[in-house]
């Protein structure tokens, strides 16, 4: 089933973020060469697709798991979360419509 993982950044997380980027893409791709994500990317915190030196306000990532409490145990593992970027996490099942 799809799950919808969304993240919150801390304030001023970007230098945070950028240091994790490189481990937490390889997570990603990880999924994506496992044929499991639908999509991932973060929200700019400001209405800019380059927000520097805004950084940005967190993330959202859709993706195959067996169950919830799979899901969130990923989520939870994830480098922004374990160093502290992403201050808060939801994981909730979510239904693929469209495209």
């Amino acid at each position: 089933m799809l799950y919808a993982i969304m993240a919150t950044d801390k304030p001023e997380s970007l230098a945070d973020r950028l240091a994790q980027r490189p481990a937490h893409l390889a997570r990603l791709d990880a999924l994506k060469n496992e044929g499991r994500l639908v999509l991932a990317g973060p929200f700019p915190a400001v209405d800019s697709i380059d927000p520097s030196p805004a950084g940005f306000s967190g993330s959202l990532i859709v993706a195959e798991f067996a169950s919830l409490a799979d899901a969130a145990a990923w989520a939870e593992a994830d480098p922004y979360r374990v160093s502290g970027v992403y201050q808060a996490v939801t994981v909730k099942p979510f239904k693929h419509v469209l495209p």
